[in-house]
């Protein structure tokens, strides 16, 4: 399951999500830190079919875990070359146009 959640303010809706086992963790490689905060990633828990349905209502992405991000990528909201991996953990972000 991915954990999603969703922040608003004005006319952005911003999409937190994360693969659910990751809530909680952080993340460490040189000077690079990823915290997969439960106050900005927990929120309802959705398969990886009602993800895809998320992504199309939003204008910001940040996304955690590989199961996650591979949903973004196949999706084609997130380009593979785009994506990052911090103490072996995918992460990407990602701004609708």
């Amino acid at each position: 399951m991915i954990s999603v959640k969703m922040h608003v303010r004005g006319t952005e809706r911003l999409l937190a999500a994360c693969d659910e086992e990751l809530l909680g963790m952080t993340f460490r490689e040189g000077n690079a830190c990823l915290k997969v905060s439960e106050h900005f990633y927990k929120g309802e828990l959705v398969t990886e079919e009602a993800f895809r349905e998320r992504m199309r209502s939003v204008t910001i992405m940040n996304l955690v875990g590989d199961r996650t991000v591979r949903e973004a990528i196949s999706c084609g909201h997130v380009s593979e070359s785009a994506t990052m991996i911090i103490g072996g953990v995918r992460h990407a972000q990602a701004a609708v146009m």
